[in-house]
C-alpha cells in the first residue's frame, strides 16, 4: 500500500522561506483582504466580489484596447486583431458574471442596499475609460470623477486622443479609401456622429474583401467587439430590473431607464449601417 502522494518526490518546490510563492506574485493578501462588508447581509460578499472582479477584467480590457489602438495607428494590424479578440472574450466573461449576480433576490439586496450610500456602477472610472476608448465620448461624465484629480486628468487626456474607431477610420484614408475631411479633422473629444461618407468607405472594403483583407478583418473584429459589448449592456439592464425593478439607482440615475438609454448607443455606427447598403 502506497502512502499519500508527495509532490516533492517529483521535484516540486515545497518550501518558500525567502522565495516568491504563488500568493506573493499575485499579491493575494491584498486582493483577498479587500472585501470589507458594511452589513451583516450574507449576499453583500457576492455583490462586492462581482464588482471587484469586473473591475479587474476591465483593467485588462483597457490594457488591450490601448495597445490595439496604437497598433492600428501604426498599421500593425495582426497584433491588433488578437487584442480585439481578447477584449471580446473579456466581455463574454463579464456577461457570464451577471448569471451569478442574478442569484441574489430583491429581498436579499434590500438588506444592504442602504449601506452603499451614493456609490453606483456608473461612477466606475475604468468603465468610463473603456467607453471613451471605444468612442462613446461624453464630457459630462467627467464630473463624477472631479474629486479624484488623477483620475479626472486620465479621462480628460483620453478625450484628447483619437478613439479606437477614429484610428480605424484614419487607417481607411491612409489606405487610399475616400473618407470625408470633416470626419478626419473632427474634434476627437466630441461625441462621434455617423457619416454617410464613412458608410461608403466601409462599403469599398466589404464589396471586395479579398482586395482589402486586413481592413475587412479589422471591421469584423470591431463588429464582434460591439456585439459582445451590447450583450453585456443588455444583461446588465435585465439583471438590474430583476433585482430592483424600476427604483432609482443608488447613484441617483434612473436605474433601468438610464441603462436602457445606454442600449441605444452605437459605438461603430457605420459598420452596422453598411450591411444595409451592400
Amino acid at each position: 500500500m502506497t502512502g499519500p502522494y508527495d509532490p516533492a518526490a517529483e521535484g516540486a518546490q515545497m518550501s518558500f522561506d525567502g522565495r516568491m510563492s504563488y500568493g506573493d506574485y499575485l499579491r493575494l493578501d491584498q486582493i483577498l483582504g479587500a472585501q470589507t462588508l458594511l452589513s451583516s447581509a450574507h449576499d453583500e460578499m457576492l455583490f462586492i466580489i462581482q464588482h471587484q472582479t469586473s473591475e479587474l477584467w476591465m483593467r485588462l480590457a483597457i490594457h488591450e484596447l490601448v495597445a490595439a489602438r496604437a497598433a492600428i495607428a501604426g498599421g500593425d494590424l495582426q497584433p491588433a486583431f488578437k487584442m480585439l479578440s481578447r477584449v471580446s472574450r473579456i466581455f463574454e466573461q463579464l456577461n457570464g458574471a451577471w448569471d451569478v449576480l442574478r442569484t441574489m433576490t430583491p429581498s436579499e439586496y434590500t438588506r444592504f442596499r442602504s449601506d452603499l450610500g451614493q456609490s453606483s456602477g456608473f461612477q466606475s472610472h475604468q468603465y468610463r475609460e473603456i467607453e471613451y476608448l471605444l468612442g462613446n465620448r461624453n464630457r459630462a461624465m467627467l464630473r463624477p470623477h472631479a474629486h479624484r484629480p488623477e483620475i479626472h486628468a486620465r479621462l480628460a487626456a483620453e478625450l484628447a486622443r483619437p478613439s479606437l474607431y477614429d484610428e480605424a477610420i484614419r487607417l481607411l484614408a491612409r489606405n487610399g479609401i475616400a473618407v470625408p475631411e470633416t470626419v478626419l479633422g473632427r474634434d476627437v473629444g466630441a461625441p462621434y456622429a455617423a457619416d454617410d461618407g464613412v458608410v461608403e468607405a466601409w462599403r469599398v472594403v466589404y464589396e471586395d474583401p479579398n482586395a482589402r483583407w486586413d481592413l475587412y478583418q479589422l471591421a469584423e473584429k470591431l463588429v464582434d467587439l460591439e456585439d459582445y459589448f451590447r450583450r453585456w449592456r443588455f444583461n446588465h439592464v435585465t439583471t438590474v430590473e430583476r433585482i430592483i425593478g424600476f427604483k432609482r439607482g443608488t447613484g441617483g440615475t434612473g436605474g433601468v431607464s438610464y441603462l436602457r438609454r445606454m442600449l441605444e448607443v452605437e459605438l461603430f455606427p457605420e459598420l452596422w449601417r453598411v450591411r444595409t447598403v451592400l
